[in-house]
């Protein structure tokens, strides 16, 4: 069914308060005890947020910087801006002055909406109060649903971070994931391990669950790691999303059963096929992943009506035009034009530019697709690594030696003991000895594939999210060598 050509985005997320206002939709789960949000509260929220950016100066289309920690403040900010017309930018607390003011030259803010204590970036604009979100509640914008909605920034991997600018339709759009990855159903309880302010948690552990009707649940700012699983089990969640890091951290420890648990998502960086195993041999469920990018969101997925193969990260979701294209790039996916979901385009200045080669995007996602139409992510184009003449993605590498029972994380890189070699080496963490790794890896990859040097650390630069910061790594490796 096609996205309405007048659309709120704001207004259809939270629908279901008409249906089912006194529902839980939103849980923040503490050590002591939940802070629970009602449908009909949750949308309060919002329309009070709508009213009060109005009535702080704001009008339809004025860009919004939110610079609020991880609270139910930043969705109700997030969601009531974009029910007045108004167009958020969420963006990560953790973010130091000068890497939000260099975000804020790219794609310069009409206001920034702050908590005390979050850096702001160097910008010539009003700095709001959270105070102006109680305001008088406003009924929702008429949008269109091809109308800007909101602005997130790409991680940055290949260089500096783009803006992408997305429509109310994108949300729409992530009704293909609803069966294509996640059996969403309206009587489940999903809990999402990321904080509010990461984009994985803002679609996958609150909007999409509100949109069905379902119950999202969130941990408390500060809830160790370890506690997850014990909070999953406390409040009957049926559904456990994260990144593959959080999942690697609950199997460090023994888990707690929760029979209340059918299956648990994956995102944020590629899930290693033993990382899946281990999760299925200690819960009795399977770990779902799905690949995506800021600019599409997901579109590739296992499902629990069609689970991944084993070594691959699944199919692409019904609704999705993709395919591998060789001709322009190293086996890398492409999506179309029409996507519902795709982004209306990067931001230059006051244009927004959508990079089209004869109506497919390209991505940077190198992949193999088997007989069947699973895919297997081989990792991005720009991470490939060049050593002894030959080219080797990273993740074939990683891969084998996580499944190693000593290395509880590792990644794969090149590095230069002098100024005229490059040898490829393996970052990693645990208690292996070299010849340990090297013995393991002699029946399981080629050659050229070994490691030529090991370096163990105490750990892996990695982001608020888990995903691995590769930049950060070679820059930290080069006392090792």
């Amino acid at each position: 069914m096609p996205c309405p050509s007048r659309f709120n985005l704001s207004s259809y997320v939270l629908s279901k308060a008409r249906e089912t206002p006194d529902k839980i939709a939103l849980a923040i789960l503490g050590p002591a005890r939940a802070e629970r949000w009602s449908y009909a509260r949750l949308e309060d929220a919002v329309a009070r947020a709508a009213g009060g950016l109005v009535a702080a100066g704001l009008t339809p289309g004025d860009r919004l910087m939110l610079r609020l920690g991880n609270s139910a403040r930043f969705p109700i900010a997030y969601l009531g801006a974009i029910r007045a017309g108004i167009v958020p930018i969420p963006t990560s607390a953790a973010f130091t002055k000068r890497e939000i003011t260099v975000i804020s030259q790219t794609l310069p803010p009409d206001a920034v909406l702050a908590e005390e204590g979050i850096a702001l970036p160097d910008a010539p604009c009003p700095v709001l109060s959270p105070d102006v979100l109680d305001g008088a509640p406003l009924g929702p914008h008429d949008s269109a649903a091809d109308d800007l909605a909101y602005i997130v920034f790409t991680s940055g991997s290949s260089g500096r971070p783009k803006p992408v600018a997305h429509a109310h339709r994108a949300v729409w759009a992530r009704r293909m994931m609803w069966e294509g990855w996640y059996g969403l159903r309206p009587d489940d309880r999903l809990m999402h391990t990321g904080a509010f302010n990461w984009t994985y948690t803002l679609g996958t552990g609150l909007l999409d669950p509100w949109a069905m009707g379902a119950t999202a649940l969130v941990p408390a700012p500060g809830t160790a790691p370890e506690s997850l699983a014990l909070l999953a089990k406390r409040h009957d969640a049926t559904i456990l999303a994260g990144s593959p890091g959080i999942f690697r951290k609950l199997l460090h420890g023994p888990l707690p059963p929760m029979p209340k648990l059918r299956h648990a998502l994956s995102a944020g960086e590629a899930l290693p096929p033993s990382l899946r195993t281990r999760w299925q041999a200690a819960t009795g469920t399977d770990i779902h992943e799905a690949l995506g990018m800021s600019e599409v969101s997901t579109f590739l997925s296992g499902s629990p009506a069609r689970p991944a193969p084993e070594g691959t990260t699944g199919y692409p979701q019904k609704g999705r035009r993709v395919k591998v294209n060789d001709m322009v790039s190293d086996g890398c996916l492409a999506i179309h034009g029409s996507d519902p979901g795709l982004m209306l385009g990067y931001i230059n200045g006051r244009s927004i530019d959508l990079p089209l080669r004869d109506g497919w995007f390209q991505t940077s996602d190198r992949v193999e697709e088997a007989e069947d139409g699973a895919f297997r992510y081989l990792g991005r184009a720009d991470d490939v690594l060049t050593a002894g003449g030959f080219r080797i993605a990273p993740l074939e590498i990683e891969h084998v030696f996580d499944a190693h029972k000593d290395v509880t994380d590792c990644a794969a890189l090149t590095v230069h003991p002098n100024p005229e070699t490059t040898i490829l080496a393996l970052a990693y963490c645990g208690p292996a000895s070299e010849d340990q790794l090297k013995e393991h890896a002699r029946p399981l990859l080629a050659h050229h594939k070994h490691p030529r040097a090991y370096l163990r650390m105490e750990r892996l630069p990695r982001g608020a999210n888990g995903k691995l910061n590769r930049a950060a790594l070679r820059a930290a490796v080069k006392d090792l060598i």
